[in-house]
């Protein structure tokens, strides 16, 4: 398969350009940011499981999960039902919003890191700049929604700060196992997120 291909075809899926003055609807940028995250979500597991079968053991290993390793950088995903549906309509895309410009920066760092641990693997190094690139165009998408609401968007802030470039290799491997996991929760959060949204704004 030839990555730059598939994100050609993707292009489509991101928000297209809004003509200065035109009344926006927000059904427009919902649906697509929809059609955009579930697009997402069917790559999710295949970057994780890539990712994994890159660093050798533990992590190859099979059945290997680690839910209690976390980033203080980034925000899980994982959120009671009655706290994730009490969230009004700003609250929900101002938690996404942040979630994947965090994930953008940390898939980045992510890449700079496997392409310092495993030169020789261009699938796992395509697969990362194709997650950063979808993940860029959902943060496009969600921006148009809460401007079509009148919502405020969050200014972009450095969600990384200092990275400990000392850090060792199964340090760096442990924090891009805890990135590819979390786009994946932060995915299918907001596939619901969005098929909310959808519902209650129809086109």
């Amino acid at each position: 398969m030839s990555y730059p291909l598939a994100q050609l075809c993707l292009l489509p899926l991101l928000l297209s350009p809004l003509s200065p003055g035109a009344p926006i609807s927000p059904a427009e940028p919902i649906s697509q940011a929809y059609s955009l995250a579930l697009y997402m979500q069917k790559n999710t597991s295949t970057l994780l499981q890539t990712y994994l079968q890159y660093q050798g053991s533990p992590f190859s290993d099979p059945g290997f999960s680690a839910p209690e390793l976390q980033l203080s950088s980034l925000p899980p995903a994982v959120v009671s039902f009655k706290t994730w549906h009490a969230l009004d309509d700003g609250e929900r895309l101002s938690h996404a919003q942040g979630a994947f410009l965090a994930l953008t920066q940390h898939l980045q760092l992510v890449g700079d890191d496997q392409r310092d641990l495993n030169p020789g693997s261009p699938m796992l190094l395509a697969q990362l700049g194709a997650a950063r690139l979808r993940a860029q165009g959902l943060l496009g998408n969600m921006a148009a929604i809460m401007t079509a609401l009148g919502l405020p968007i969050p200014p972009e802030e450095d969600t990384l700060g200092v990275v400990p470039f000392g850090a060792s290799a199964f340090e760096r491997k442990c924090r891009g196992y805890v990135v590819t996991r979390e786009y994946g929760h932060w995915t299918d959060r907001a596939v619901r997120d969005l098929a909310l949204l959808k519902a209650k704004y129809p086109g």
